[in-house]
């Protein structure tokens, strides 16, 4: 499998000038928060900047993360000295829980792996009775990216651009090919929306006396435009459940 400490410096970087990815790393946690409440046992599959820890680390009795990267792990745990859950070093298609999930989040992770339909067919198993699973990965069909297409800035929806390169994505997805993925893993959607609807480039929003509140409305706007969206956020349960 890929040494995926050998990738982890994009993750151990300084997160403060990533502005959209702050963003959106603090809103889809309180929307998934405002759908489950408070809940048993949940996990994440990875760490990343460690933005959503703390949002979902007080949504569960027992919270738990797997992260391939030991390297991210030791960052986090140092920055972290507050935290109290179980971080478990291991390879997303390999790691078996002790235990079942009421809720399992994967956040912007199925972009990255080699075979996203296998990932979510076996977590399946780790769910609790009635448990559910959250999906966010980015969005192919965004509207900054249908303007690129358009402008000849890319030269198909789906293709991959130096920053996905540099963060080891390996597709894109639209809200059509997710649930394609998801459905053939076993699951039935029970929510689809929109993460930020980005209209105009960030560095003309930059230039926007009342930038911040611009930003929270293309997020609380973007909820119910997942088309359009920069990223996408999907509930699952079983197909069976």
């Amino acid at each position: 499998m890929e040494n995926l400490d050998a990738v982890a410096d994009k993750y151990l970087a300084d997160p403060s000038v990533e502005i959209e990815n702050d963003l959106i790393m603090n809103w889809y946690p309180k929307r998934i928060g405002d759908r489950v409440g408070h809940v048993g046992a949940l996990l994440e599959l990875g760490l990343g900047h460690g933005y959503t820890v703390p949002y979902f680390a007080r949504m569960t009795d027992h919270h738990e993360v797997v992260e391939g990267s030991q390297r991210v792990i030791d960052h986090f745990r140092s920055k972290n000295p507050w935290y109290k859950g179980r971080l478990v070093q291991d390879y997303f298609e390999t790691y078996t829980p002790d235990r079942r999930f009421d809720v399992i989040v994967m956040g912007f992770v199925l972009e990255h792996v080699e075979d996203p339909r296998a990932i979510l067919e076996r977590y399946r198993s780790f769910l609790a009775p009635g448990g559910r699973i959250f999906v966010a990965v980015p969005n192919a069909k965004s509207l900054n990216r249908r303007l690129g297409l358009e402008m000849g800035m890319i030269g198909d929806i789906y293709d991959l651009n130096a920053t996905d390169h540099l963060l080891g994505h390996k597709r894109n997805y639209c809200r059509d090919t997710l649930r394609a993925d998801v459905e053939a893993a076993g699951y039935r959607t029970t929510l689809e929306e929109g993460i930020y609807l980005k209209p105009l480039p960030l560095g003309v929003l930059k230039t926007l006396d009342d930038m911040e509140a611009n930003l929270q409305a293309m997020l609380k706007v973007g909820v119910d435009f997942p088309d359009l969206c920069v990223a996408l956020l999907f509930e699952l349960e079983a197909a069976g459940g």
